[in-house]
């Protein structure tokens, strides 16, 4: 991967679904921009909202949950309130109990990505913690927002 590439944003093309989310007063930190930590609120609000829309997830009495084992977020450029935003969210790779999403913060309208990273969940057994697969409606759902992608 060549410098620029390293550099080079995410856009809008390579994602597969959108969701708006507003950014909040409280999401600006003392220096007048949404604060890193409030990203992975975005990744998990836009991968969560996808899970229960479309995989049919069951937050509250479900057998199966995902949980997080690893996330990254690279910042390319400051969002602020009062943006809106739209977190675009592809499948970069689907296992057998385990889901790599793909996650791009856009400034709502913007082309280039202003943040994006990855956000990896282990499905497991409610109760026992233990990996189990991904439940078959939402492989399904995942399965419709798989993009390839280039691994560096």
């Amino acid at each position: 991967m060549s410098e620029r590439d390293a550099t080079a944003s995410e856009t809008r093309a390579r994602y597969r679904h959108f969701l708006v989310v507003p950014t909040r007063w409280m999401d600006n930190d003392v220096y007048g921009h949404v604060n890193n930590v409030v990203y992975y609120a975005y990744f998990d609000t836009v991968i969560n909202r996808y899970l229960i829309d479309e995989g049919g997830l069951d937050i509250a009495a479900g057998a199966a949950i995902g949980v997080c084992v690893e996330s990254h977020c690279r910042y390319k450029r400051g969002v602020a309130f009062p943006d809106a935003i739209e977190a675009g969210l592809r499948v970069e790779h689907l296992g057998g109990s385990s889901v790599r999403y793909g996650v791009g913060i856009f400034r709502r309208g913007e082309e280039q990505a202003s943040a994006e990273g990855w956000f990896v969940h282990v499905f497991v057994d409610r109760g026992t913690r233990r990996p189990t697969p991904v439940p078959d409606p939402i492989r399904a759902a995942l399965g419709k927002i798989v993009v390839a992608v280039p691994r560096s």
